[in-house]
This record gives C-alpha cells, sequence and structure tokens, in this order.
C-alpha cells in the first residue's frame, strides 16, 4: 500500500490538535485488539499506536504515547485534556466532553462461561442469580449497565481480575473482547465462549469537545481516508489481529 501524504492543515488546527507542540495520544493497553506493550519493552505497538503516528504525521508535529492500563482510565485523560486524541468504544455515557469519529473498527463483545455452565445461549445470561463480571468502565460495563435486567454486574479493575473471578467462582460469567475470552479459553481448560455476540464495540478516534467541530471534522477525514485507503485493513494484518473488521464508511 502507498502510504498517504500529507494535506495541508491549518496552523490553527495543528494548534488545536497538538496545543504544546506534540500530539499526545491516549493509547489503551486493556484492549489487545488496538494496543500491546512491545515484546521489546519499548513503546506500545498496534492499530490505535499507527494510527497516532500517522495523524501526527499528518500534522507535522511530534508524537507522545500516554499509555494506560484500562479504557476508563484512556477516556478520562482525553477528556481532561491531558491527552489530545483517544481510541475509545463509542458509549452514549462517554460523549459529554468528548468529540468522536465514526468507528474505524467494530469489535465482538463476548461471554465466557465454566466449562460446566447451563448457559448456551448470549439470551439466557440475563436471569436472576448470574453474575457478569467486567471490567470496570469498560464498553461493555457500560452497555450491560443499561441492558441487563436481572442478573447482577460485578466491576473488577480490569479484564484480567474479571476473568480470574469467573475462573475462581465469584461470578457464573465474564464479559469482554471475544478474541480475549477464546485466548483465555485456551489458556486452559475449564472454560468456553459463547456462541455469537452480546454486543458490536464501534471503536472510534476522540478529541476533546473544547478542540472545536473543525477538528472533529479533521479527525473525521482521517479516519475515513484510513479506512478507505486500507491503512487499517493493513495495520490489522500486521498486528496480526483477528476478531475485528474494519467498520464500513460513514
Amino acid at each position: 500500500m502507498t502510504q498517504p501524504q500529507p494535506t495541508t492543515i491549518s496552523p490553527a488546527l495543528v494548534s488545536a490538535f497538538a496545543p504544546g507542540g506534540a500530539l499526545r495520544a491516549s493509547i489503551n493497553l486493556g484492549n489487545p485488539i488496538l494496543a500491546n506493550r512491545a515484546p521489546s519493552g519499548g513503546d506500545p505497538v498496534g492499530v490505535s499506536v499507527d494510527l497516532a503516528r500517522e495523524f501526527a504525521r499528518r500534522l507535522g508535529v511530534a508524537i507522545e504515547l500516554v499509555v494506560f492500563e484500562k479504557a476508563a482510565a484512556s477516556v478520562d485523560a482525553v477528556k481532561n485534556e491531558k491527552a489530545d486524541i483517544g481510541f475509545f468504544a463509542i458509549d452514549p455515557a462517554r460523549s459529554e466532553g468528548l468529540l468522536f469519529t465514526a468507528p474505524y473498527v467494530l469489535i465482538e463483545g463476548s461471554y465466557l462461561v465454566p466449562e460446566a455452565s447451563a448457559l448456551t445461549d448470549n439470551a439466557q445470561v440475563d436471569a436472576e442469580g448470574h453474575r457478569i463480571s467486567v471490567g470496570a468502565g469498560s464498553a461493555y460495563d457500560l452497555f450491560l449497565t443499561r441492558e441487563i435486567k436481572a442478573a447482577g454486574i460485578v466491576r473488577l479493575q480490569g479484564a484480567g481480575p474479571a476473568l480470574a473471578a469467573l475462573r475462581s467462582g465469584e461470578v457464573e460469567v465474564a464479559a469482554g473482547i471475544r478474541q480475549m475470552l477464546e485466548g483465555e479459553a485456551k489458556l486452559a481448560p475449564g472454560v468456553r465462549v459463547l456462541p455469537g455476540r452480546f454486543m458490536v464495540i464501534q471503536q472510534a478516534m476522540g478529541t476533546p469537545a473544547s478542540r472545536g467541530a473543525e477538528a472533529q471534522t479533521l479527525l473525521a477525514a482521517f479516519v475515513e481516508e484510513m479506512k478507505a485507503s486500507g491503512f487499517v485493513a493493513d495495520a490489522l494484518k500486521r498486528h496480526h489481529i483477528e476478531g475485528a473488521s474494519v467498520a464500513p464508511a460513514a
């Protein structure tokens, strides 16, 4: 794929995105489809990192990666203007203080249950007596908080504790990224992923609302070009990501 060439961006918009001179990109390591720690121990790698670097290149500024272990902390960094852009699941609960693009990647949210569980379908999960573990503040937490009527939600500090709670018997179900849950099922016997999905997560780019409508328009156009040019598809392939697909054009 030919690398897209930068277009002329006004100094005012460059300053809107990088008021400190460098573009601070909030990177969430809690979603392995988007970013992971580099095996060598350097800067994180992944689809979101590639997009951040390319956007900084377009702006003609240096990139500064602001790294977090959980989605909620990554979102807060952008809302509080400790970062200039971020990569989040679109959710109504996150709309205040943020301007989103259309999604660039779609990810499936699924359930993990013990091998011996009687549950065979996603629709069976929302019932009295069932407890669902989930990373606090994650896209799954926000979605399930709105949608679950009968089951209980156990909010823990990240995906790791949520999966551990299932294996220890503290909960009957764990919710998370399908790819991560399938990896957990392969890691050790005793758990299985329910067929299908309970939600589709729309991963988008975001910037503080204070940066203005023109900034949002520029970021949105960048995302559309990255999808159309094959940049996002190539990044998914390069980082060996399964369980995610390029979002359709907005």
